[in-house]
Formats: C-alpha cells, structure tokens, sequence
C-alpha cells in the first residue's frame, strides 16, 4: 500500500543492513557530485577534536597524534570501509600507501581530502564490483562442483588483483543463488532477486553523503584512541539523545528502506500515525506534502532520515516493562515479579530543568515495583540481558532502589583523583529478594548495578559473565567554543574516568562473573571489551567502606545442583543450550559449500530438528509453536515487512525460559532459606533468620 503524507515528521529509526559500510545511506541530488570533498565545517571541526582528544585535561588515557597512531587509523579506516575486504585489491591498498603516516598530519592541519580520496576509489570499486555480480546473474551456476565459498574474510589478505577478486565475487553471487535454489526458487526469480539486491547495493552506496564520510573517518580517529571514544556528526548526536531521552519529535513510525520505497515498520502506541489510524505495517511512503495545500514531493529512493513538521512522540518500546512468573515447586509455590529494562534511559535536559515528569529509568522501575509489592510477588528479576548501559546517573539511583544508603560505585578521573558515588536517599522501593539477569551484552551502566548488588551481597546475579565496559564517557559539544546558532561541529563522546566497584575491582575485561551460570553464548574472546586492541586494562583501587547485607556463597552449591537437575528436564531451556552449542560451533566455520548436494543434507538435518522439536513440544503439552523457520534465502528488506513485524511480536511474547529460569533459581533461594534458618544466619547474618522478604 502507498502512502502520501501531510504535516508530519518521519524520522528513520531502523537502518538497514548490508554488505556496504555501516553509516547511514542518504540521496544523491543533482548538485553533489559523484566524488565526495571535504566541507570547511568539517575541517575545523576535525581540528577541534584533535585539540579535545590530545589533551590530558580532556581524556582519560590520551593518545598523541603521530605517526604511530595514523597507521591505526588507516587500517581500522580500511576496515569499516571494506571489512570482508570484497571491494578493494591489494593494488588499491598499495595505492594509499602513503596515507598511512600522514593521517595525522591531515587530521591536525584540517585536510581531509586524503579520507575523502580513499573513500572515492571504494565507491567506484562497489560499483565496478556490482556490475560484475549482476553480469554473473546471466549465466547458470553448476552446483555440483566441490567448492566452497569463505564467507568470513575479515582476517584473509586482500586480493591481489581483479582477478582474484572476481573469483571470490563469483563465489558470493553462487552462494546467494544457491540459498534461493534450496528454497525453491525458480532461475528467474533468484535471478530478479539477486539483480535488484546488488542494484540497491550500488545505489544506496552511491547515496552516501560527505557528511557520512566524515563521520566514520572523524569516528575511527576517536575510537583508535580508546574503543568508547566517540565522534558524533549533528545528525547522530540528535539520534543519540533521541536514545536517552526516549522521546522524538515526529508522526511516532519506524521505518525501513524497501528496495527504492520508505516503508512503515511499525507504529509508535500514542503517536500521530498510531492515533490517526492511517498508517500500518507494509504501508509505502510515495509522496510527503508540506502544509496542507503545499505540493507532494516525490520521496522514492530518498534516505529514511526526512523530517518535516513534528510532534512529540514517547518511544514506549524502550521503556521498563514488568510481569510475573509463578513457580509451582510441589508445596512451595512463588510468584516472581520480572522486571525488564532495556537501557539506563534519562531525559537529561528535562530533568536540569526540573520537569516533573522527566523521562527516567530508575523512576518507571520504582513505579513498577510498586506494582509488583501490590501483587504480591515473592521476590524481584532485574532482567538486564541486552543492556548496553546508558546514565551513571540512572545506575546508581537504580541501586538505591534496593539498598538504604551507601556507596554503589568508585570514579578515578584521569589526574587519579577518586570520587565515590553514592546512594544518599534513604529508604528503599523494594527490601525482598532479589536477582539480577545479565548475559555478554549486558555492559557499562548494568555492570555497575550488577556489581553493586553483587558486593553488597543483596541479590543474586543469574547468567553469564558481563561485557566488560568500566569506563565512563562525558558528551562535549563542539559548538560551545564559540556557541553557534545552529549545530555545526557535532559532539564527542569522550571518555574521562574509570569506575571502579566498591570492593575495589572493576569490571574493565572480566565483567561481572555470576553467581549461578548460564551457557556462555559468547566468551570473552569472541565478544566484549576484551576483543579490543587498545582497551584499558584491568586493576583495582582500595575498596569502599560499605555494610555487607549478606553473603550468598553457602547457598550457592544447592542453587546450582537444584538449576542444573531443573534445566535437564526443561525442554525450552535444553533446546536453547542445545542452540547456543550450536551458534558458537557455526562462528568457528570461515567457509560453507557450495556443492547443493551437501547443503541440501545440511538443511535437510536441521528440518528433521525442527521437526523433532515440535514433536517433542507437542508431546510435553506445549502450547506454544516454534518460530524456526527454513532458510528462504533473502534479505531483511526482501522480506514482507508486516509478516516480519508480526513474527516478531510473536516471538516476543513466547516464554522466555532464561527468565522462567532466573525466576525459578530465586524462588529455590526463598524457599531454602525460609526453611533452613542456619543457612539463613549464614547468608544474611544481620537479618533474622527465617526472613528475606518485604
């Protein structure tokens, strides 16, 4: 369905992914030429930042400037431009050559011209690259060759010529065939498929802005120095704060490119577009008017990020969001509230200007425990699986929702002055038990909670160990120096201290190791603050004088020996460890084959998995059906996108047998504890045994 649109906003929240660089895609227009330059804003504002981020004053561990780091620079520049090196050739690397001591200089002096030049030849290279793929596309492919295809080149040499390269491109266009071949297509539908695909591919390339030159170049300046360091153009500063703040101004719809078509993804509950009815999923944008008698302009083919006249819009999905699992163990039975926060969100600007209503994290949870105290739960399940941090702020007034008063995390700025951030509000919104849920991707702002509950041995931390972020970041605006009337600079995103936990240890590379473990998904070598080159070390400082609540270590053993008999007999939690095995096995692959007689018996012994699984499912009384689904072989932006957002939903709302579980582990803690009053004495030695409850 297509859509033309009056009087609203359009913000795109969704990119797209594909093989071309990670940055946003924007228009061509007829004034910009193909080769991309350097704007003047850009130049001081790159001086502007090597001014910030070689200052000792600024920076946490700053790094000069000189040849040493310009060689960083040229190779991670390289990486996000070609990262599975499919565009450029030996030859092409050879040819910036000389680039590789002189990024400094031009970054120091304003002259960016070397980062646009590279960038130059990689847009030509897509292009030369896709005409050869769509020129592929008129021959037939012999699957019964023994080939394979290495579809993980992030660490293979360049090719050394075209040559080589068409070879590899080959192979990639017949692995991508051959998906569509599996899945039943017929020769000219995967040959109208995979035309359109690398046509869009070229296209959106082309649609790339210097600005968005600028950011990565500008970007990967900033993180060689330290991998949380930031540069953030105006465009991205403003997605940032729209991230923190929850709330944009806008029709309140998510939206997603479709070959040349903007398209709805979903509505925001309570926006314009929800609140008029007009607007669903699969709706294509064709025509945006300004005004009510303004003239509709043509938007096919246009970037996502178009915005027009706007309305405040509150992002919902990101927000808090509880419910409550009941565990039936025999004669002890708990209800357990499960509380799931997505990102340590807060509404900066509306709180320094003492808004009532400012957005908060830490608010929306006390409110929410409120609610579960009015339901009555036993006990509380912090789920911060997926939580990659956000407000310092927000994590230590999080804290205090569950402790009186007291220190919750260490900050040693960059002289080594330490400061100790503290809980000084007395009182708590929740005084029960308590564990916390966090996996690899739980980072920076989760693992200061985590540790924090941890060292106060308030509550039981559940899962694997964190990601391992122990730095803490300030925003500076580039335009206060001198102020501008509009942004023209952007921001960086600068790291300025090291946290550090109250026992005196950080969470910098280990993390927050768990009480009671789950199957890692992902270690430290494959995911994590640990897999970068120039992150901080790990070390410690004196500890913080803190009241110890308790001491979970002799409840321990039983918590563990009751999860593991558990999950044995659990087929939702088996199933998921079965595929987390099988995930980290298939990341150890490089290649695939490309012989259809051993990818059809590949696929052939995952659908008798999948079918095993629902007969399994079936027999254990499960009324809820699996969402796996056979490879159909295309791309998130070939896919109907209603049907895709409806699958979604779906499973969202399915059980979640990681929190059923953290759930289940909590209520073993309450019952053992509330029947055995000499573990209970050992566990919490200041609280009468027998009592862990509000």
């Amino acid at each position: 369905m297509f859509k033309r649109i009056r009087n609203v906003a359009i913000i795109a929240l969704l990119a797209l992914v594909t093989a071309a660089p990670a940055t946003v895609f924007a228009k061509a227009t007829a004034s910009e030429p193909v080769a991309r330059a350097p704007t003047r804003d850009q130049a001081l504002a790159a001086q502007r930042v090597y001014g910030l981020l070689s200052d000792s004053r600024y920076h946490y561990k700053p790094r000069p400037l000189d040849d040493t780091l310009s060689s960083q620079i040229f190779d991670d520049y390289l990486k996000s431009l070609d990262s599975q090196k499919l565009f450029f050739t030996q030859s092409d690397i050879d040819a910036f050559a000389a680039y590789r001591t002189t990024l400094d200089d031009a970054i120091r002096n304003g002259e960016l011209q070397p980062a646009f030049d590279m960038f130059n030849v990689y847009i030509q290279r897509v292009g030369q690259r896709v005409a050869f793929a769509r020129s592929l596309l008129k021959q037939e492919f012999d699957f019964t060759r023994e080939e394979s295809y290495r579809f993980d080149r992030e660490d293979a040499a360049w090719a050394k010529d075209d040559t080589e390269l068409e070879t590899i491109w080959r192979k990639y266009v017949k692995n991508d065939a051959l998906r569509l071949q599996l899945a039943n297509k017929k020769p000219s539908a995967i040959a109208s498929t995979l035309d359109k695909r690398y046509a869009n591919l070229s296209e959106r390339v082309e649609q790339i802005k210097s600005e968005d030159v600028f950011q990565t170049f500008l970007d990967t300046y900033a993180s060689a120095i330290e991998p949380h360091t930031n540069y953030m153009t105006p465009r991205t500063t403003e997605n940032f704060n729209i991230s923190m703040r929850l709330s944009l101004e806008g029709i309140g719809a998510v939206l997603q490119r479709q070959d040349d078509y903007v398209v709805i993804r979903s509505v925001v509950p309570g926006g314009p577009a929800g609140l008029s009815g007009k607007l669903s999923p699969g709706d294509r944008i064709a025509a945006v008017g300004q005004g009510k008698s303004g003239p509709m302009v043509d938007v096919v083919g246009w970037r996502i990020d178009i915005t027009l006249v706007r309305q405040k819009v509150k992002l919902e999905e990101q927000t808090a969001k509880r419910s409550i699992i009941d565990i039936d163990n025999g004669p002890d039975k708990r209800r357990i509230g499960v509380i799931t926060l997505p990102t340590f969100y807060l509404d900066f600007e509306a709180r320094r200007r003492d808004e009532a209503d400012y957005t908060s994290a830490t608010r929306d949870v006390a409110r929410l425990l409120g609610e579960l105290k009015q339901e009555k739960v036993d006990g509380v399940v912090i789920d911060l699986r997926n939580n990659g941090g956000g407000s310092l702020t927000e994590a230590i007034e999080l804290t205090g929702l569950f402790i009186d008063t007291g220190p919750v995390v260490q900050v040693r700025e960059a002289a080594g002055r330490v400061s100790v951030e503290a809980d000084n509000d007395s009182g708590v919104a929740w005084s029960g038990p308590l564990a916390v849920l966090v996996n690899r991707a739980s980072a920076s702002a989760s693992e200061i909670f985590a540790a924090a509950i941890q060292d106060y041995g308030r509550g039981l931390i559940i899962g694997e160990p964190t990601f391992g972020k122990g730095t803490v970041q300030n925003l500076v605006d580039l335009d206060r120096w001198p102020p501008s009337e509009k942004p023209r600079f952007g921001q960086v995103k600068l790291t300025v201290a090291q946290f550090f936990r109250i026992d005196g240890g950080t969470t910098q590379l280990k993390g927050v190791v768990p009480d009671i473990a789950f199957p890692v998904s992902l270690d430290a070598s494959e995911y994590g603050e640990s897999t970068y080159e120039n992150a901080l070390p790990w070390t410690h400082i004196a500890p913080a004088a803190h009241h110890l609540l308790g001491n979970f270590s002799p409840l321990l053993s039983q918590l563990a020996t009751r999860h593991e008999q558990r999950a044995s007999k659990d087929l939702e939690f088996a199933w998921w460890a079965s595929d987390v095995a099988e995930y980290r096995k298939q990341r150890e692959r490089k290649e695939i084959s490309l012989n259809i007689a051993e990818r059809r018996a590949e696929r052939d012994e995952l659908d008798a998995k999948r079918k095993q699984r629902e007969a399994e499912r079936k027999a254990a009384g499960l009324d809820t059906p699996s969402l796996a689904k056979a490879d159909d072989g295309l791309q998130a932006d070939e896919r109907d996108i209603a049907t895709q957002v409806a699958e979604e939903k779906a499973r969202e709302e399915r059980p979640d047998a990681l929190v059923k579980e953290s759930a289940a582990i909590l209520a073993d803690a309450i019952n053992l504890l509330n029947t055995d009053s000499t573990l209970a004495a050992a566990v919490h030695p200041t609280i009468t045994p027998g009592l862990w409850a509000d």
